[in-house]
């Protein structure tokens, strides 16, 4: 796998777009939404930390680390991207074999379980392994942060084991990771899966 050019990624209910600095005030309100960088286990950017946390992003893509994307509402109507909802990228990227992980992710309040996260993972898992032909695609998230860890859990990923004291979080308190993996031969079985609950989405 070459290093990986920004791609424009367009589903049911989102469409993922290459991140860029001009996504600055439409993040701001999707984190708005919800107040999410309360949720002591995740790390969403509060409102004054977000230019800094895009250019973050911007500087792993430049060093080509991580493919970051800025997720869109697409319009009932028209299917066309609209509002700003929220983030996610490739990172910890390993283009020898290649292997990926999808993360740093997060949407506003309002969108969860209307279908925008399956969608999201759909196209993003179909790019990975059927674009860039990857061996495996990692998730991974806080022991605490039930909701993701199910909302994985629900893609079909198996949890490979969990990670203690990865990392040290913004309250001081040590990070325990739980790792999630999808390999190249349960794709098509995880697609399926993904489709039939797309296709009970409203």
């Amino acid at each position: 796998m070459a290093r990986l050019n920004p791609v424009t990624l367009r589903g049911k209910y989102v469409t993922l777009e290459p991140l860029s600095e001009d996504h600055h005030d439409g993040l701001v309100d999707a984190a708005c939404d919800g107040e999410l960088w309360n949720l002591w286990y995740t790390a969403v950017p509060r409102p004054e930390e977000m230019r800094s946390e895009i250019q973050r992003r911007l500087s792993m893509q430049e060093a080509g680390s991580m493919l970051p994307f800025t997720t869109r509402l697409n319009d009932p109507v028209t299917g066309k991207p609209g509002k700003i909802i929220g983030m996610t990228t490739y990172c910890d990227i390993d283009a020898e074999l290649p292997r990926l992980e999808i993360g740093y992710t997060w949407n506003a309040a309002s969108v969860q379980g209307t279908g925008t996260n399956p969608d999201s993972k759909r196209l993003l898992l179909a790019h990975a392994f059927e674009t860039l032909e990857c061996v495996a695609v990692v998730f991974s998230t806080h022991w605490m942060n039930m909701q993701s860890r199910a909302a994985i859990a629900r893609l079909g990923a198996k949890q490979d084991g969990v990670l203690r004291a990865t990392s040290r979080m913004a309250d001081g308190s040590l990070r325990d990771t739980v790792c999630f993996s999808i390999i190249a031969s349960e794709w098509p079985q995880v697609r399926s899966g993904l489709d039939l609950r797309l296709s009970k989405k409203r």
